[in-house]
């Protein structure tokens, strides 16, 4: 498996037809560096598509998502630019659950 350090949000909507190369470049502009052993979460405007870039120490992997129905809860600007995410919270994000009410030992700490 690979290991992931951190996970990391961008707020605002990204495009979501580029390759990696480019997937990559926005991650450098967002958080300043693709860190190994790190996740970054960019979604399109209307939420219904998101993609995973992970540098795993020795390349780039990228994975999507897309919904049919429904979106999934995106944060918008007003957090800032990026956003940290737990481990409990980005598998609540993959499968479309409110994933922002996840805190810690998966505790439910918003209503």
């Amino acid at each position: 498996m690979i290991r992931i350090d951190a996970i990391w949000l961008a707020t605002d909507p990204t495009d979501m037809r580029p390759c990696t190369d480019t997937a990559l470049a926005r991650v450098v502009a967002v958080f300043d560096a693709a860190q190994p052993q790190s996740a970054y979460l960019f979604a399109n405007r209307c939420a219904n598509r998101k993609k995973l870039l992970l540098h795993d120490g020795f390349g780039i992997w990228l994975a999507a998502r897309r919904l049919h129905q429904g979106k999934f809860f995106w944060p918008g600007s007003r957090h800032g630019p990026q956003m940290e995410l737990s481990a409990e919270q980005l598998h609540a994000l993959v499968l479309g659950l409110p994933w922002q009410r996840v805190g810690q030992n998966s505790a439910i700490t918003l209503m």
